[in-house]
This record gives C-alpha cells, structure tokens and sequence, in this order.
C-alpha cells in the first residue's frame, strides 16, 4: 500500500524547527566537536608551527570559501537533500544521485569511529573495555542508544549538541587559562621539516576542517533558513576555530613536551601537566561526549539526505516515512547498519577513504555553485556571496587545489576502494531509475500527475527531475507571481 506524499511533505510543519544556537552547535559538530584529534597535526607538521600555522590559514583558504558556498546555496534551496539538490539542478539527476551515494557512504564511515573513539577514550578509565568481550556489546549498545536519540526527533538532537559542546569545550577554556603564565611564544615556531609527514599533516587538518556542507541536508527543518544557516555558518566557523587553536596554544606553549608525543588522546596528558589529575579526566570525560555529540549530528545529517533523496523521487517513498517524532525512521535505521557494517575498520583507513570520497563531492559542489550563477542568474538567492561570478569562481579555486592535493596524496588501495564506490553508484542509479518504470516499488513522484509521452528520453532516465523542479519553484519564487506561474506552465 502507497504511502500518502502530502503526509511526508508536510508532516515535519508540526515538528519543532531548529533554530540558531542548536544549528551551531550541529554544524560545529559535523566538522570538529572540539580540539580532540587534532594532536596528531603536531607529531606529523615536524612540530607546533606547522599545526598552528594550519588551523590560522586552511580556514582562510578552506573552511571559509566552502562556507560561504553552502550558504548561499543552502538558502537558495532550503529543503531536506542539500547538495543532492544543488548537483541536480547543476548537473541533472545522475550526477545528483552520485553526489548523494558518495556523500552518504562517506558519512557512514566518519560516523563508524564514533563509537570506536568514545570507547578508546573510556578504556583509559575502565580497562574492562578493552577486552573484545566487554568491548562489543558496549558498542552497539552505544550505537542502538544514540540512534534511538535521533529518532526522538531533530530538536532534541540539537539542544543535546548545544550541552554537549559546551561541557566538551569548557575544559579547554580553563587550561588555557592557567597555561598563561607559563607559556613561551619560542615554543610555539618550532618544527623539524625533515620529520614532517606530509600526508598525515595534510589528511589531518583536512578531516578536521571539513564537513561545512553537511548541515544543508537538514535546511528543511531549520526555521528561517534564508537568516538562520548564513548567521550559524558563520558562529561555527568562529568556533571551530578557537576550539583548534586555544588548546593548541596553550599546550605547545606552555610545556616543554617532544612533539612526538602527541597523538590521539594527548591533550588528556596536557591537562594533567598544566591543572593536574582532575583536568585530564574533565577532558577525557569531554572526549568522550564529544564523539556521542558527533555521532549524533552525523547521523541526523545522513538520514535526513536520504529523506530529501527520497521526495527528490531518487529513492523509494518509505525512506521519506517519518516517525511521529518527524524523524526519518527507515533513513536512521538504513545509516546506523552502515554504522555497524564499517566499525570494523582502522582508523587512519576510514580517515583516509572517506576524505576522497568527501574531495570528490566537494569538486562538485564548487562546480555546481559556478554553474548556477552561469545558468540561473535571476535564481533567488536569500544570501548571496557578495562577489561577482568571475570573482566567486575564483574563490573556489583555493579550496579546489587543497582537495585535488589530498586526493593526490591518497595511497593506492584508497584509489581502488573509491574506484569500487563509484562503480556501485553508477550502477545503482540505473537500477533503482528501472524499479521506478516499472512500479516494483512505490516512489513518491508515483503520485504525481504527469503525462509520461510528453517526456523525451533523457526526461524518462531522469524522472526525479519533475518533483524537483517543481520543488524548485515553490522555493525560489512567490507561487502568486507572474514569474512562477509561467515558470509552472513551461
């Protein structure tokens, strides 16, 4: 039996919106959740200097541009999907799907260390958790325990985010408060560049400064999302980068430590040296809630994509099916498996795979916000990036460098694991697009009235193009005005 479309689609008006603070606190979470991974960017820059130079300029060049992008793109089509809709609009449904596919295998795998990280930074208190019998069972009980989380509903993800940030964050702002007085800046411009490891260093400070465009796929359920993500995008970035760099200055400043101490889990160390035994377990305490609020704004962002790939017509109509919570239960439970399925894989695996996965999509997304300006100049733009189109593309230029040098410096098993990937995606498109014709399952442009002779043959391959254009409409224009209703009648 059908699902009803006009109850998917107007379902989430009943549910609470998000708003400023909550949306920070998730965009902070899609990209950092805190200063804690980021050691590893002193042991492989040779040094403090490369590292703190890295969290000072990346944004600039990085952070920033993509930022700026989402914004504008994020506003101008403020529905669940977010660059699934930007790359369709650009580029056509296909390659639309592909970005969806390779976006959201990414995020299942960032979102797979989670789980694998809260419970490394919780053996250090409880030994027991380091022994394959404890170890398991705790893992998908935190699993299944923060996706029942998320399918409670958006808001309160969001309001967890904003207490999570702030107990994860505090710790931090003491320390750097009594490292003052021991700090030397002469510490801070070392560095050996015969030890630098490039790839580590480069992968490292692109992890931690990625993920800008991830929010977008909850613009659906933002409130005044035209007002709300450009003022949020902007927070976030102030805070990611504080979060980076005072913990950083503080550390490396202060003491007098070899920088190859520092890996995964050091700043637990500095606190100890700096405020004693209570800071280093306020901070692996912050730790490990910080990989609970990372998993939860991951996941939100992975399911509602599939909700938005869903009423796009992309896929089946029950991964648009909501909860009563108006979360996206079939979408939750489709990304807490991929969870599962991934954790079994390293660290520095999943970091390395999901970062050219996640460059890829970006280069499409840099493209897809040149081409719009090209294609649809008259497009609505509620924020737009106050520069000219040649200026703009400019802009991405930076950023599109760094993406095609990490992709460069990838090894050559992540070449062939991404080459599989994009097979899959390319074969999936076609298969689904074929269940579709013949009715085998229900989608939600099923219910569409749409005389299917008046389609050419690229209209046939590309159906998911008619729910989303007239989704564009709605969006971009007053429905009572000349302009949309000519728009709807062509």
């Amino acid at each position: 039996m059908g699902i009803n479309k006009n109850t998917i689609l107007t379902n989430n008006n009943n549910n609470n919106k998000l708003t400023l603070l909550p949306l920070i606190a998730l965009i902070f979470y899609e990209v950092s959740g805190g200063p804690f991974g980021v050691e590893d960017s002193v042991k492989s820059g040779g040094g403090p200097l490369l590292s703190l130079l890295g969290f000072l300029i990346f944004p600039l060049f990085w952070s920033i541009p993509e930022a700026l992008v989402t914004a504008e793109l994020a506003t101008s089509f403020p529905k669940n999907g977010g660059y699934v809709i930007w790359i369709s609009s650009a580029f056509g449904s296909f390659w639309g799907f592909q970005q969806g596919f390779w976006k959201w295998f990414s995020g299942v795998m960032d979102n797979a260390l989670y789980p694998v990280l809260f419970l490394d930074y919780l053996k250090h208190s409880v030994p027991v958790f380091d022994e394959l019998y404890a170890r398991l069972p705790m893992l998908l009980g935190v699993t299944v325990l923060l996706t029942y989380l998320n399918y409670r509903g958006l808001h309160i993800v969001g309001t967890s985010a904003v207490v999570l940030a702030c107990f994860s964050l505090l710790p931090f702002v003491v320390m750097g408060m009594l490292s003052v007085a021991r700090i030397r800046p002469k510490r801070w411009v070392y560095v050996d560049f015969k030890k630098v490891e490039w790839r580590g260093y480069f992968n490292s400070m692109f992890w931690n400064l990625n993920y800008w465009d991830k929010a977008s796929t909850l613009a659906g359920e933002v409130d005044d999302p035209s007002r709300t993500f450009p003022k949020a995008l902007y927070g976030a970035v102030i805070l990611v980068v504080c979060s980076y760099l005072i913990p950083l200055l503080a550390g490396t400043g202060s003491l007098d430590t070899d920088y190859r101490d520092w890996s995964d889990g050091y700043f637990a160390e500095v606190g100890m040296l700096i405020g004693g035994s209570w800071l280093k377990w306020w901070i692996q305490a912050a730790s490990a809630m910080s990989n609970l609020g990372l998993f939860e704004a991951e996941m939100s962002s992975d399911a509602f994509q599939l909700l938005g790939m869903s009423e796009m017509g992309m896929l089946p109509s029950v991964f648009a099916s909501r909860s009563k919570f108006g979360t996206p239960t079939v979408s939750i439970l489709c990304s807490a498996t991929g969870v599962i399925f991934l954790s079994w894989m390293s660290f520095q695996e999943i970091l390395e795979l999901l970062n050219f996965l996640y460059a890829i999509g970006m280069l499409f997304e840099f493209a897809a916000f040149i081409k719009l300006r090209l294609k649809k100049p008259d497009l609505h733009r509620p924020y737009k990036v106050p520069l000219k189109t040649f200026s703009a593309a400019l802009l991405c230029v930076p950023p599109s460098f760094l993406l095609v040098l990490v992709m460069c410096l990838a090894s050559a098993r992540t070449f062939l694991v991404t080459g599989v990937v994009l097979v899959v995606g390319c074969i999936l498109y076609p298969a689904i697009m074929h269940m579709k014709r013949k009715k085998w399952v229900h989608f939600i442009s099923d219910d569409d009235d749409v005389n299917s002779t008046d389609r050419d043959d690229e209209g046939r391959e590309n159906l998911t193009l008619h729910a989303h254009d007239e989704a564009v409409v709605g969006l971009l224009s007053d429905p009572s005005s000349s302009k949309a209703k000519n728009m709807l009648e062509t």
